[in-house]
């Protein structure tokens, strides 16, 4: 395989080659302890020069996918990669299990008269206004996801005052009364993070990022919330559940 400098899109090789690496390590063909080939190896079989090999290998280093050993080489380092599973009531929580400790961090909150009109239209506020969140997930200290939630405003007084006590959302719903909510929709995609979604997360430059947009609702069937979640594909493996109902 041969690559230029550059593809065609403008897109860094070495993004090409570190992308192609953390897939074989996220996916598991390549095993904690697995030594990586050499960088002229990688060199001979990318078609490249061994600095952009050696790029593609800093990226993974600083998601600490990979551990190089003086003399020894680089190796696959010892990695969780979380499994979120996305179902008719989804909560990280229910996730984790007892495998870790989730945290969350209110980065900013506004109460927005007029949201954006698709916001407006899934939640169904017919001119009412919209509480926007904005927040980082993180497992055992780590970000995971940088969070966009919308929520009909009326429903979820004080939601930030008590996001910040309970430290997660269903907390902060059941101080106000909500009980329970379920997932009526979900879409994923992937595409690369942005410059400040990459510094929030932690990520190295060019890192992907899994866009996942969620509706909930009351289970009465009234929209709650409308969520764009951003997750870190290097840490995060999404499971959607289906419904086992006929």
């Amino acid at each position: 395989m041969t690559m230029q400098s550059r593809s065609p899109s403008g897109y860094s090789t070495w993004r090409l080659i570190a992308e192609e690496l953390r897939r074989q390590i996220v996916d598991g063909a390549s095993a904690p302890g697995t030594k990586l080939p050499s960088e002229n190896d990688l060199a001979e079989r990318f078609g490249v020069h061994r600095n952009t090999v050696r790029q593609a290998i800093a990226a993974l280093t600083a998601e600490q996918l990979v551990v190089s050993r003086r003399g020894s080489g680089t190796f696959v380092a010892d990695h969780t990669v979380l499994v979120h599973r996305i179902g008719t009531r989804t909560r990280l929580s229910d996730s984790l299990g007892k495998s870790g400790k989730a945290s969350a961090r209110l980065l900013d909150w506004a109460l927005e008269p007029e949201p954006p009109a698709h916001i407006a239209e899934r939640l169904q506020l017919s001119g009412r206004s919209a509480l926007r969140l904005e927040s980082i997930r993180s497992v055992n200290g780590v970000p995971i996801s940088r969070v966009t939630q919308w929520y009909v405003a009326e429903f979820v007084p004080r939601l930030p005052e008590h996001f910040k006590a309970e430290g997660t959302i269903t907390g902060a719903l059941r101080a106000l009364g909500i009980e329970d909510y379920v997932r009526v929709s979900t879409t994923v995609g992937g595409r690369h993070a942005t410059a400040e979604e990459a510094a929030e997360l932690l990520l190295p430059a060019g890192s992907v990022v899994l866009v996942v947009r969620a509706l909930d609702a009351l289970p009465d069937g009234t929209p709650l919330q409308l969520g764009i979640t951003r997750f870190a594909a290097s840490r995060v493996e999404l499971d959607v559940e289906h419904s086992t109902s006929v």
